[in-house]
């Protein structure tokens, strides 16, 4: 079953035959196979490994993997989704492998990890892994296995203090986190010596060559797609949106340098070509982009675009989609209410999205997926009403067009203004009223599980405390209920669920990610917080220094 799997791949690139001495490696993605194959940060980073020589790269997944070397030296996981950290765990057990970093001998391999969830905040997961590398790969990756190199026969302590030298390799046990109470807030984070850098500065890749699959294949949850990365980061910068904010600043990939030569590579392989980005329409020259794809040689093309801004849908691009088996387009429009987006500094009005579904159904598209969310911060009943009438609005002025309305729960994510604000109590009802108001109006509300966001809180504003509850909710399961038993069980060792759920931090207090920079500084987060704040209702307060 395996070699099936691995033998219906089409590569496209070539891997180097290992040298006698390469170093044996493997890496890891934390779920099933079709999943982490259609990661393209798990398919370019498992690339870069293999084109070198002196790596030996073995694949696991956690229904199938490679031949896994007897003793390897190194141990990676790319970790896309916060959920996936049982699988790391249990992973790291089957591989006979202490969970936490504390507890490995200098006979096991370095346990290193990478990705968005870990580059936004490792701080919960930081006692599993010796290595966290923190940004993007395209430099950080061969600085990390060039330093590995240097000291690859030194002792285990040796390795990870010249690994911690590297800008961008975070070595999590090298730091130590004080704490004002053990269920207070965090005092100090310091290096344990001075040679090891205060700040770890996350790596930006400043190219205008992006990332293109590595690897096609049917066995992918999105069968046979070839993957295309067109812009990196976002331009729109929402105060809440970490891949906006994280990934700074906004870069585009080259039309001429790397994007029509990607394409004319996958296209070999597949029909089917996914364009990936944060905000892929706002790519300088997306019309060019758009033409060379409506070429009548791709017209056998399915084309897919992960989320287009509101006002570049145009008839034409919707024209182009149909045409190429894309069905429906995805919009985030957050709410609809102005004051609400003006809060979060999301440049759009409503006849702007009305115009992009009247221009969608014009062009031939049957559906038009939106994005919204409840309890952004500010948000006041009238708000949800606003979001009501926007929906009722499109769908009388574009009728036919099948609506579907995807609402989330706020939740505050590291690196960005809106960091220090705590998930709004009353998001549950609101999305039930939402619900409620929608869905006999013919149109198809599908809200984020609330659960799932108060985990994805805890976990987004998490310390190194909870590595003991994550061991904990492991054994019970992961449903809210599970989190809340671990908590109980712990009361008395860490802060509780409010503490990082729903409180709204001091903008003095440290935390958990603060030795860790980001794109930007902290006083520019604080800037841009006090332009949303400054415009919410006086009823609502914003966090106040700690006295």
């Amino acid at each position: 079953m395996t070699s099936s799997v691995f033998a219906a791949e089409r590569l496209l690139f070539t891997p180097a035959t290992p040298d006698s001495n390469a170093i044996p490696t493997i890496f890891a993605f934390p779920n099933e196979y079709s999943v982490g194959i259609t990661s393209l940060g798990y398919q370019v980073v498992w690339a870069t490994l293999a084109m070198r020589g002196d790596v030996q790269v073995s694949r696991l997944f956690t229904d199938i993997h490679e031949q896994l070397p007897r003793q390897p030296e190194l141990l990676g996981f790319s970790m896309s989704w916060e959920l996936d950290y049982v699988n790391i765990l249990n992973l790291l057990e089957s591989l006979e492998i202490p969970i936490r970093a504390i507890a490995r001998k200098e006979h096991h391999p370095i346990v290193f990890g990478g990705g968005p969830v870990l580059t936004a905040n490792p701080e919960p997961f930081a006692d599993f892994f010796d290595v966290i590398l923190l940004g993007d790969g395209e430099n950080l990756l061969d600085n990390f296995i060039n330093a590995y190199k240097a000291v690859r026969n030194a002792d285990r302590q040796t390795q990870l203090k010249a690994l911690a030298q590297v800008p961008g390799i975070y070595v999590p046990g090298l730091y130590e986190v004080e704490y004002h109470d053990v269920d207070g807030a965090i005092k100090s984070i310091n290096p344990i010596s001075p040679e090891i850098p205060a700040v770890v500065q996350k790596q930006t890749y400043r190219g205008n060559i992006l990332s293109a699959s590595t690897v096609v294949t049917e066995k992918a949850a999105w069968e046979n797609i070839y993957m295309v990365e067109v812009v990196r980061s976002c331009p729109e910068m929402c105060r809440f949106c970490l891949a906006s904010y994280l990934n700074l600043p906004f870069r585009t990939a080259s039309l001429e340098g790397s994007l029509i030569p990607a394409i004319e590579r996958g296209l070999k392989v597949t029909n089917r070509l996914g364009l990936l980005g944060a905000s892929v329409t706002q790519h300088p020259e997306f019309e060019k982009l758009l033409d060379y794809i409506s070429q009548p040689k791709y017209d056998d093309v399915r084309l897919s675009i992960a989320s287009v801004r509101t006002n570049t849908v145009t008839v034409q691009l919707a024209k182009t989609l149909a045409k190429r088996d894309t069905k429906s387009l995805t919009i985030a429009v957050e709410s609809g209410s102005e004051r609400l987006r003006q809060i979060i500094n999301k440049k759009l009005h409503n006849d702007e999205i009305i115009q992009a579904a009247v221009n969608a159904r014009a062009g031939g598209l049957t559906g038009l997926k939106l994005y919204g969310m409840v309890g952004i911060p500010g948000e006041e009943p009238e708000d949800l009403d606003a979001t009501v009438k926007m929906m009722r609005d499109i769908k009388k002025a574009a009728p036919g067009l099948r609506l579907t309305l995807g609402c989330s729960t706020f939740v505050p994510k590291s690196h960005t203004p809106f960091q220090w604000l705590g998930v709004n109590r009353q998001a549950q009802k609101r999305l039930q009223l939402l619900q409620k108001q929608l869905q006999p109006q013919g149109i198809d509300f599908r809200p984020e599980s609330y659960n799932w966001s108060i985990i994805q809180a805890l976990l987004s504003r998490g310390d190194r405390r909870l590595s003991k509850l994550l061991e904990l909710t492991r054994n019970f399961g992961d449903s809210l209920g599970s989190y809340k038993r671990a908590f109980k069980e712990l009361k008395g060792t860490l802060p509780d669920l409010d503490f990082y759920v729903y409180a709204d931090w001091s903008t003095e207090q440290l935390l958990p990610w603060n030795h860790l920079q980001g794109p930007l500084p902290q006083s520019t987060l604080l800037k841009h917080l006090a332009d949303a704040t400054n415009q919410f209702k006086s009823s609502v307060k914003e966090p106040q220094p700690l006295k």
